[in-house]
């Protein structure tokens, strides 16, 4: 008796991300609303201040800390899909959300380089200064970390915004995003 073998995907890391924050599906156009890739950016400050304030209320910053963190998870669905996606923030995520299934979809050559996953050890790099900083209590050093990890995730969107730009003109489904 023969069996049917179905493919395995290899799940990128980005896939595991997206699907971690319920983004499958039509979900990536919430996302790609440029009001939740605006306020997504302002997380990481309200978290690291909230951190910051056990220093002035002692345990009462669990709670800032915890809606930080409740905003950072529900963020990328709480807005509706955007009217236009013919801006930077809305090209980044479509970006991404191409990216993320690039096990399954050819992306051009020149974007299978490591500019991705070095805007991402950037930002790495910063979360690891930004957590020595609140450790220690170093306002040099989380300033510092916070410009780290926002210019290594803007250098990361940008290239997004580079790769959803050519693969619209590649493939209709791509094309369908661009209004």
């Amino acid at each position: 008796m023969a069996t049917t073998a179905t493919p395995t995907v290899r799940r990128t890391s980005q896939r595991r991300v997206a699907k971690l924050f319920g983004l499958e599906g039509d979900r990536w156009m919430r996302h790609a609303n440029p009001w939740s890739v605006w306020t997504r950016f302002a997380v990481l400050p309200l978290l690291a201040v909230s951190i910051w304030s056990r220093d002035w209320i002692g345990w009462w910053c669990l709670v800032p800390v915890v809606l930080s963190l409740a905003l950072l998870m529900v963020n990328p669905l709480l807005f509706p899909p955007p009217r236009s996606t013919r801006n930077w923030a809305s090209q980044g995520v479509l970006g991404e959300r191409v990216y993320s299934d690039r096990t399954v979809v050819e992306i051009p050559p020149q974007f299978r380089t490591r500019v991705p996953t070095t805007a991402n050890l950037i930002s790495a790099a910063g979360m690891a200064l930004l957590a020595y900083g609140l450790v220690v209590l170093d306002p040099v050093a989380v300033v510092a970390a916070l410009v780290l990890v926002q210019t290594g995730k803007s250098w990361y969107i940008d290239r997004m915004v580079l790769l959803f730009e050519d693969m619209k003109t590649r493939d209709p489904e791509y094309a369908r995003w661009d209004y």
